[in-house]
């Protein structure tokens, strides 16, 4: 029997319940406007979503994985030129810089926050990187100011991969800002989610931005020209529209998630068998997802894997975030590496649970979790 009254690991229903009436109401003005591609929708959205990020530019893309190709290309990454990336990301990280042609350098995670190990990124530039991806991993950043002071006159990039950490920020910066550039996602499960694929690029430069609209509109700001090779990568109006309902709501939402995040440690803190995640000294979190780990015993992947069926049994919608690194996937097995040469992100695909977390979740439905979890484990 299918259990009752499950959890879900993103309650997508109750967000947009609360966003219904915005939304209906800018579906009927772009549907009497017929303005689908781009027009008032998308400019309004760009345009806040870019105050929201404290960043001077935002340009909506169709998807997350074209806007860090896009990020990639305007700063100049090219065929047969190195990126280097953690090994503990979701595919689109890497896939973006193989679609330019360029290849991943792949390094190892932080095995306390999972996050990029800076020292090894550094250690991976060569004369062929174009560009370091530090990627800001279950909402919250990666040391991006490390490798901006380390980098900064060599020709080598920082492009952040920013799309698990809206509304986040680190020693009081966000992703984009300075003279940057970052790319974020706008699928559905997002802090800020649309409803379908979205996604965009920030950053404080001007040219860099106008760079990225010309790439993603066929390589050209108006229609039949044509300066650059381009694609078709735009956000479309419906979509802005749902954007920005849920925007007006981002900086309460996340707060709930951070009060959700402190209800589980408070109820998880003395559970044995699992460590607990924490923001990094210099975060603000947002809490994108809440990511446990159990600690090591025995054959880790398969004690986690049926701890996570147990879950889900008991309607409990855990997952993993994100169960093979990036070098053990058919994909990327063109690289080179083999199994061991990045134990931290092979530990952490090994080990790690995602947890339901989202603005809804009530302090009832995670004592709920927290107790199947104890009987889990």
């Amino acid at each position: 029997m299918a259990p009752t009254n499950p959890i879900a690991l993103v309650d997508l229903k109750a967000a947009h319940a609360e966003i219904a009436d915005e939304v209906a109401e800018g579906f009927q003005r772009v549907l009497a406007t017929t303005g689908f591609i781009g027009g008032p929708e998308v400019a309004a959205f760009e345009e806040e979503y870019a105050r929201f990020s404290g960043v001077r530019h935002c340009i909506g893309v169709a998807n997350g994985t074209d806007a860090l190709e896009l990020a990639l290309r305007a700063v100049g990454v090219g065929q047969d030129d190195e990126v280097v990336l953690p090994a503990n990301t979701f595919i689109a990280t890497a896939e973006a810089a193989a679609r330019i042609g360029a290849r991943p350098v792949l390094v190892d995670c932080d095995p306390d926050s999972d996050l990029i190990d800076v020292h090894a990124a550094l250690a991976a530039v060569g004369p062929r990187t174009a560009a370091v991806v530090p990627v800001h991993l279950y909402g919250q950043h990666a040391e991006v100011e490390q490798l901006t002071a380390k980098l900064a006159g060599s020709g080598v990039s920082v492009v952040e991969d920013a799309a698990q950490c809206q509304g986040a920020t680190r020693l009081g910066r966000t992703a984009g800002a300075g003279g940057g550039i970052a790319a974020t996602s706008f699928y559905p499960g997002k802090n800020l989610g649309a409803y379908g694929d979205g996604g965009a690029v920030l950053t404080d430069d001007a040219d860099l931005a106008t760079t990225v609209r010309a790439l993603a509109n066929h390589g050209g700001l108006s229609k039949y020209s044509h300066d650059l090779i381009g694609f078709n990568s735009r956000l479309d109006a419906l979509q802005a529209v749902v954007l920005r309902a849920k925007l007006r709501r981002l900086a309460e939402w996340n707060e709930a998630r951070r009060a959700a995040a402190d209800r589980y440690r408070e109820m998880l803190t003395d559970v044995a068998g699992i460590s607990l995640p924490s923001a990094q000294p210099g975060n603000e979190h947002v809490w994108h997802l809440y990511v446990i780990r159990i600690n090591a015993f025995g054959d880790d992947r398969k004690r986690r894997d049926e701890i996570v069926a147990k879950l889900n049994a008991e309607g409990i919608g855990a997952g993993v975030h994100y169960p093979t690194a990036l070098h053990l996937t058919p994909a990327f097995a063109y690289l080179g590496y083999e199994p061991g040469a990045f134990p931290n992100a092979e530990a952490a695909a090994a080990r790690i649970i995602s947890l339901p977390l989202h603005p809804h979740i009530t302090a009832a439905q995670q004592e709920r979790v927290v107790e199947a979890l104890k009987a889990a484990l």
